[in-house]
């Protein structure tokens, strides 16, 4: 077993070092642009719906039941529509915590009468101590914990995305990806999640803070990546090593 997770680990690393080779004396390749939902990591969203109602035409109305706005506008609304995503985060945590405890127990049990046999040897014999000292136990426990958290974060972007799907409700699902490659360094931006049309403002930008089931990445391959990562033997042994 030992030596069949070693070899997975070999091969598993193997394949990232050629991966690394074959980009040596050039900068990383850019992912070409490509339909998202083709992709095999691709799965389509559901979401709790309300019940569906149906519309009932008025004669000579030009208001229809159930539509969100009397003019149409420009803004994305169908699947292959482009919207742009304003990402601006700014999280600031400061947690500490501190604990102290201690307890500590005596407890002391004898007989220091017994019919008169404490004044004989019986008692000694058996236990090995006088019938007044039978059994005497003591604990102490004492605990200290300390922690502290501090976290800055800032990420702002402006991110391109297409709506990929339409939900029965009328949200609309989007996929913002998008490559910068600056020398050697690939940056990717990944941006995802379901917002309303009313949340679209009318310059066609959403804020990621009105998007249910955001997900946000920021990161990228290159040189200064590399250095920046541990070795996967490295991580390997991080992993395996019991102590």
């Amino acid at each position: 077993m030992r030596a069949l997770t070693l070899g997975l680990a070999l091969l598993l690393g193997g394949c990232g070092a050629l991966g690394r080779l074959s980009e040596v004396g050039r900068p990383p390749e850019m992912t070409p642009p490509s339909d998202p939902t083709k992709e095999a990591t691709y799965r389509p969203m559901t979401m709790p719906m309300p019940a569906s109602q149906t519309a009932n035409p008025q004669v000579g109305a030009l208001w229809r039941n159930g539509s969100r706005a009397f003019f149409k506008d420009q803004r994305a609304a169908q699947v292959g529509d482009i919207l742009t995503v304003l990402v601006n985060i700014t999280d600031t945590a400061d947690i500490k915590n501190g604990t102290t405890a201690t307890r500590s127990g005596s407890e002391a049990m004898g007989l220091p009468n017994l019919f008169g046999m404490e004044t004989t040897v019986i008692p000694k014999l058996l236990t090995g101590s006088t019938a007044a000292n039978l059994i005497s136990a003591s604990s102490t426990n004492s605990n200290n914990g300390s922690g502290e958290i501090k976290r800055n974060e800032t990420v702002t972007l402006r991110l391109a995305g297409v709506i990929t799907q339409v939900l029965p409700n009328g949200n609309l699902v989007v996929a913002a990806r998008q490559e910068v490659r600056v020398n050697s360094e690939l940056r990717q931006l990944l941006v995802g999640g379901v917002v309303r049309p009313q949340d679209i403002a009318s310059d066609n930008t959403v804020s990621h803070d009105r998007m249910a089931e955001a997900r946000i990445a920021y990161g990228g391959k290159g040189q200064l990546t590399d250095l920046q990562t541990a070795r996967w033997g490295q991580q390997v042994i991080d992993i395996l090593a019991p102590f």
